[in-house]
């Protein structure tokens, strides 16, 4: 029998370790390569085209979004199953968009990730179901623009109104504009609110906050 061939992307070698252990405990799988950037993993795509790549969506510098949109631009019948801390919706929409087959919560990946990359290696598609609940919830929610992530990312890093007008060169009175329609999209109860309801569905990155 085969052995699947894996690729493991992730920053943090504590992960990669625990990923390369439990591939190494199964018969029918094999690590055949480890990346720990972006770029690393799109070079170790190209050199020993793995039939399923594990890639972490974030990463310093490039991200498991973006190396994933280059592998699949060159590699179109790349399978890829995204790693992830967070189970936001909106995070999860832009990896599916982007092509990935699966999406596993790290907190999840000693119960779901060995299930997962056979029903990927055969082609099948695979979402937790938190994350398909919330996927199921926000359908239809209309998104934040570019300009309403910037205020939002601003507002994130501890950044007044007045403040957040003059680095985007607006008004104070357009920052407060912009601020309403952000609570009014997101549900929000204020602009506290907001930002964590953003966080925890992927809308801001992780690690966004005051500072």
């Amino acid at each position: 029998m085969n052995s699947i061939r894996i690729l493991a992307v992730d920053d943090h070698p504590l992960l990669r370790g625990g990923i390369a252990a439990l591939i190494a405990s199964q018969q029918d799988m094999r690590l055949v390569a480890e990346a720990s950037t972006g770029e690393e993993a799109i070079d170790q795509f190209r050199a020993v085209k793995p039939d399923v790549t594990l890639l972490d969506i974030q990463m310093p510098g490039m991200s498991g979004i973006e190396a994933l949109t280059a592998i699949r631009r060159e590699f179109p019948d790349a399978r890829v199953v995204i790693l992830t801390t967070y189970g936001g919706d909106v995070l999860a929409q832009r990896a599916l968009k982007a092509g990935a087959h699966a999406y596993v919560l790290k907190g999840s990946v000693r119960k779901d990730l060995l299930d997962t990359i056979r029903s990927v290696h055969l082609g099948r598609k695979k979402i937790p179901a938190e994350v398909a609940k919330l996927l199921a919830a926000h359908l239809g929610d209309e998104n934040l623009s570019k300009r309403e992530v910037q205020v939002l990312t601003l507002v994130a890093a501890g950044n007044s109104n007045r403040e957040i007008g003059a680095r985007l060169a607006v008004t104070e009175e357009t920052a407060k504009a912009h601020m309403k329609r952000i609570i009014a999209k997101l549900g929000a109860n204020d602009r506290t609110h907001a930002v964590t309801l953003a966080l925890a569905r992927g809308i801001l990155p992780a690690g966004s906050g005051a500072e």
